[in-house]
C-alpha cells in the first residue's frame, strides 16, 4: 500500500469565517477543502503546512498550534494517508492564486452555516470543522 502524507491549515478571520479553497483537477467536480498538500521530501509537517498555504492563497502563515493527526487508509485507491492538522494565522501576503499544479480555482472565507451545506473535498472532516469553529468563537 503506498503511503501519503500532508499537512492542512485551519485558518479563521476575526469574524470566525474559514479559510477555504475550491480545488479539483480539470475532469473532476470542483469542492471546498482547507488549504493542505502533501509533504515534499524534506519537510516538516510544519513547513508543509505554510508552503501549501502559500501556493494555494498567496497568504503567509504561521503555525499557531498543532490540532490533531488524521489517519484514513482509502483501499480503493491502495493508499493509507496522514495528514497534519494546524492552527494557522495570517502574517503576511495577500489573496492570489500562486498554485503550482492549477488545481485552485477559488479563495474564500467561508461561514459556519456554509460550511454546513459546502461540497467538500473531504466530507468526514465537515463536523470536526464545524465543532472547531464553534469552541473558537467567544461566547
Amino acid at each position: 500500500m503506498e503511503k501519503w502524507f500532508g499537512a492542512a491549515g485551519i485558518c479563521l478571520n476575526d469574524n470566525a469565517e474559514l479559510l477555504m479553497v475550491l480545488q479539483g483537477k480539470p475532469e473532476e467536480k470542483k469542492t471546498w477543502s482547507i488549504p493542505s498538500g502533501g509533504k515534499e521530501h524534506e519537510e516538516t509537517f510544519e513547513e508543509c503546512c505554510i508552503r501549501e498555504i502559500k501556493e494555494e492563497t498567496g497568504y503567509s502563515v504561521e503555525i499557531v498550534e498543532d490540532i490533531k493527526i488524521k489517519k484514513r487508509t482509502y483501499k480503493h485507491l491502495n493508499l493509507s494517508a496522514e495528514a497534519h492538522y494546524f492552527l494557522v494565522k495570517i502574517v503576511g501576503g495577500k489573496r492570489s492564486f500562486q498554485d503550482p499544479d492549477n488545481l485552485i480555482y477559488e479563495i474564500a472565507w467561508k461561514t459556519l452555516d456554509e460550511i454546513q451545506t459546502l461540497e467538500l473535498t473531504f466530507p468526514e472532516d465537515r463536523s470536526f470543522l464545524i465543532n472547531y469553529i464553534k469552541e473558537a468563537i467567544p461566547s
